[in-house]
């Protein structure tokens, strides 16, 4: 019995005094548990399964929601809403995983420098956004958000949006050849502004 002990101890004592032993067994650990944390996640219809009547993002509104990452958007406005009574009062219905199964990534974040977006979607009309872009303080004097004046006279690049599209089917967004093959044209001509509010205006629909 006292081997024992005296062997368990020694054991237990050179585990606290080899520091790169210590690292390894600590990364097992946090392997381990991420794994049984997330792992069910990837086959639980809750996570994996898009909401009722969510659609994939048209060419417009993906090249709206690239403009949207691309001006670091998402740094002050959160998409999601957390399942309190104070949230849901305020913004609407809790977000769902299933909400966001075509967004890679996706852009719930947790950022509240201005209000949350996830149900920002036909809250407002396409001018007001468009206003609100060109300089958020003709509708909110006390706004400190940056105008994105420029959005209006910027024309989209149609050039590249047939291959982003075939790379979001590849990563689980339905769509069908013919829209894919239409893209291009469905967005030629078009302004960022229009782009980035086609892109506002769809969010959270499918759960007002």
């Amino acid at each position: 019995m006292a081997n024992q002990q005296s062997s368990g101890g020694l054991s237990h004592e050179k585990v606290e005094t080899n520091n790169f032993l210590m690292i390894v067994l600590i990364l097992i650990v946090l392997a381990f548990g991420g794994l049984v944390e997330i792992v069910p996640l990837f086959f639980q219809k809750s996570t994996t399964e898009p909401i009722k009547g969510l659609q994939p993002y048209t060419a417009l509104q993906v090249i709206g929601r690239d403009i949207y990452v691309r001006e670091g958007c998402y740094n002050c406005h959160s998409q999601m809403i957390r399942p309190f009574r104070a949230e849901t009062l305020r913004y609407g219905p809790y977000s769902v995983a299933g909400e966001s199964v075509y967004d890679h990534p996706f852009q719930w974040g947790s950022k509240r420098t201005g209000p949350d977006l996830a149900r920002v979607g036909g809250k407002y009309s396409d001018e007001w956004h468009r206003i609100h872009l060109n300089n958020p303080r003709d509708l909110v004097p006390e706004s400190n958000m940056p105008a994105y004046s420029w959005l209006t006279k910027s024309i989209v690049d149609d050039s590249s949006i047939k291959t982003h599209m075939q790379g979001l089917r590849t990563v689980g967004a339905p769509y069908t050849d013919e829209q894919i093959a239409a893209a291009a044209s469905d967005v030629k001509g078009k302004t960022e502004m229009e782009a980035v509010i086609a892109y506002l205006q769809v969010l959270g629909i499918h759960r007002k």
